[in-house]
């Protein structure tokens, strides 16, 4: 007989009956709370164009690189997933055969946070009763392959139907939003009311030593409709994608940096190594340079227009070149680094870190720094909160230590809640589901051990649900912008 797959109502709570029933508890007043999801790469045209997945794989191997991370790492290549290449094409695979292949490898997630939300996954959305195996993979295929062809399935259905409060995307300087506007378009003509909004990421017009950045310029000069041929004009070019970025609802800029590093440099400096790249003579040491004063420029910007900063440091991308030269950036390589904050963002929070307008929340892949460095700050700094744990640390234990070791110094409401940080749409809201119940169970703790009430833990609950990632990132509520928020 198949497996079932069952999940249990106390998964991930306590083995301790006090600490379980407190845990309990707290989960069940959050659990149907809306999902605020402020940062994440789910791509805008999915919920503007709302056309039907096209078949599993498409929808849950293919988008998720912690899913075909841990196949590449077992042997599998990318080309028998599916995986598009970077030049646009893809192996011809039949995708029942890449979900065969997926299913007799499900074993390796054992234990890790993707097999937690994947059974979240297929068994609260697609309503998958077994445990995907060789012997089931047909069976669960055309399980999901019926639903997806329902109108129930459709994009904007489930965003509904997940009761997404706010779902913000991540998208480049140069980007048009033409599919926010056509998000906005729908909102206004009352055919769909889902709250999809942009977020600004410049990182590419950044990184000025890497190939392809004039090319990058150069999206930048067509959606800005001037030249940028130097480094005063790119700074103006910057601030008018900003403007637009609002006008299209953006409420958060957002950036990856190996190093957190920030410096002002002198004008002159600035503008010599702009020039260095235009000429093509850039060198890693001056886009680091580069990097760190453009940090402060952005800050100065956030302070000025109000637009929430990320900075996600921490992470050498696409270690692998071989799979980043055939597939494209992103596609699981990414290793964390040692990082250093407390002297390397000294400069940016001497000059913004005591602003009431300035909003800064950071990142880390280096769990060290947690309690010798970022907690501190951000329980000192008006303007520093704590991102949420992020990526390989995104996990059940990945959270509880974020808890254990930032709470006694920065408490609960110096960070900004939870994001899902996840182009795969269905894994939503298994990320929300988890991170519900790794807080509920931290909190299950304190109020066992008689630190908090339990009436208090619950308000605490929900503020790190709903209330704290509306504030950190300046959303305010779809209450507030006159539309109802329904959750099946």
């Amino acid at each position: 007989m198949p497996e079932p797959l069952t999940l249990h109502p106390d998964r991930h709570f306590d083995p301790d009956p006090t600490v379980r029933a407190a845990a309990r508890q707290i989960y069940e007043a959050t659990r149907d709370l809306p999902i605020v999801s402020p940062h994440g790469h789910v791509d805008p045209a999915l919920l503007a164009e709302d056309r039907p997945f096209p078949e599993p794989t498409e929808l849950l191997v293919a988008p998720d690189h912690y899913v075909f991370r841990m196949l590449y790492s077992q042997g599998i290549g990318l080309d028998d997933l599916g995986i598009p290449r970077a030049d646009g094409t893809r192996a011809d695979v039949d995708p029942r055969a890449v979900w065969r292949l997926f299913c007799s490898h499900y074993y390796l997630f054992a234990g890790t946070p993707t097999r937690a939300w994947l059974d979240y996954e297929l068994h609260e959305v697609f309503g998958v009763e077994v445990v995907p195996s060789p012997e089931t993979a047909d069976r669960v295929y055309g399980q999901i392959t019926e639903r997806l062809a329902s109108p129930e399935y459709r994009p904007r259905a489930l965003f509904d139907r997940f009761g997404i409060e706010v779902l913000a995307t991540t998208d480049a300087a140069s980007d048009d939003l033409r599919h926010h506007a056509a998000i906005r378009e729908a909102n206004a003509t009352g055919a769909w009311s889902g709250r999809v909004i942009p977020t600004f990421r410049p990182d590419a017009v950044m990184r000025i030593a890497r190939a392809g950045w004039r090319d990058e310029i150069g999206a930048l000069e067509r959606a800005v409709g001037f030249e940028v041929g130097d480094y005063a004009a790119f700074v103006r070019a910057l601030e008018d994608r900003r403007a637009f970025f609002r006008e299209m609802g953006a409420t958060a800029t957002d950036h990856a940096a190996e190093t957190p590093r920030t410096e002002r440099l002198p004008e002159a400096e600035a503008e010599r190594l702009f020039d260095r790249a235009l000429r093509g003579e850039a060198t890693p040491a001056d886009e680091a340079d580069f990097a760190a004063h453009l940090l402060m420029e952005l800050a100065r910007m956030s302070a000025a227009d109000g637009l929430v900063m990320q900075l996600h440091a921490g992470s050498l991308r696409d270690h692998n070149d071989a799979l980043a030269d055939r597939y494209g950036p992103d596609m699981g390589a990414d290793i964390p680094l040692r990082t250093e904050w407390t002297r390397n963002l000294r400069p940016l929070l001497a000059a913004y870190g005591n602003s009431e307008r300035f909003r800064l929340i950071v990142f880390t892949l280096d769990e060290s720094t947690y309690a010798r460095e970022l907690a501190p700050l951000a329980g000192h700094y008006p303007a520093l909160l704590l991102g949420p744990p992020w990526w390989f640390h995104d996990s059940v234990e990945g959270m509880r230590r974020f808890r254990e070791r930032t709470t006694e110094t920065a408490g609960f409401f110096n960070t900004a809640g939870f994001n899902d940080d996840t182009r795969a749409f269905c894994s939503i809201p298994a990320r929300h589901d988890l991170a519900r119940r790794v807080d509920a169970n931290y909190l299950g703790g304190l109020v066992a051990r008689h630190q908090l009430s339990a009436a208090e833990a619950r308000d605490i609950a929900t503020a790190l649900t709903v209330e704290l990632p509306r504030r950190a990132y300046r959303l305010g509520t779809m209450e507030q912008e006159g539309v109802a928020v329904h959750r099946s």
